[in-house]
């Protein structure tokens, strides 16, 4: 962390400066080793092209939940735990919604592309939820999937269908979607960071780069551009 950035944004208090300046200083800190440790997980993401193919799979076995609870994550980026708290009312015959992330208390906003619409119709034709307020994603036992339990159901998934990808849990698929926006965005590749930066709510750009693992590419290049 930048420790001289931190002082030049440091707010000006003659009376109570000290004891300001020390609070800022240490929840600056606070923000920074949060997003330090987030940004790195032992996820992987998956190929776009993977990812809409094991929707695809899913769909046609009928396990409609995790068909669409991966296509959200995957087209959205959210947390887990904002996906878990969604409910039908707020993402069926909607063209786009607002949500309040449960981690930042930020309000956010999602647009639902053509292709996605459908196929939370058609998912939920197929679960035949009580009501369109309930929970989208309730178990058996009629409770909301823990996070826990996700991830072992995830993994359960990659040895059926036998996924390429190696670490897979509920960040492969926010990190599938910022691989995929970065990519898509190849071009113009920094304001693309910027924007996952803001989406991710990052403390910056390395930060980003870190969690969608493209620091540690650019290290490895580093051997591959070496030669006799």
């Amino acid at each position: 962390m930048n420790v001289l950035l931190i002082f030049n944004q440091l707010p000006f208090n003659k009376k109570k400066g000290e004891a300001k300046t020390i609070t800022f200083i240490e929840n600056q800190l606070k923000l920074n080793i949060m997003s330090l440790k987030y940004s790195i997980t032992t996820a992987d993401y998956m190929q776009w092209d993977d990812m809409t193919n094991l929707v695809r799979r899913l769909l046609y076995d009928e396990d409609y939940k995790m068909s669409l609870l991966i296509a959200i994550g995957c087209f959205w980026g959210l947390r887990i735990s904002d996906i878990l708290s969604l409910r039908w009312s707020q993402i069926l015959n909607v063209d786009e919604f607002t949500i309040k992330e449960k981690k930042t208390d930020k309000l956010r906003t999602i647009r639902i592309n053509a292709q996605l619409k459908r196929h939370i119709t058609d998912c939920f034709k197929g679960i035949v939820p009580i009501n369109i307020n309930a929970p989208v994603f309730i178990s058996q036992k009629g409770t909301i999937y823990t996070v826990q339990r996700i991830n072992v159901i995830l993994k359960e998934i990659k040895a059926k269908y036998k996924l390429k990808v190696q670490n897979f849990s509920c960040h492969s698929l926010r990190k599938t979607f910022g691989r995929q926006v970065y990519n898509q965005n190849s071009e113009n590749a920094e304001l693309a960071l910027v924007k996952l930066m803001e989406l991710f709510n990052h403390s910056s750009v390395a930060i980003t780069k870190r969690y969608l693992g493209l620091r540690q590419e650019e290290i490895l290049q580093a051997y591959d551009s070496l030669s006799f």
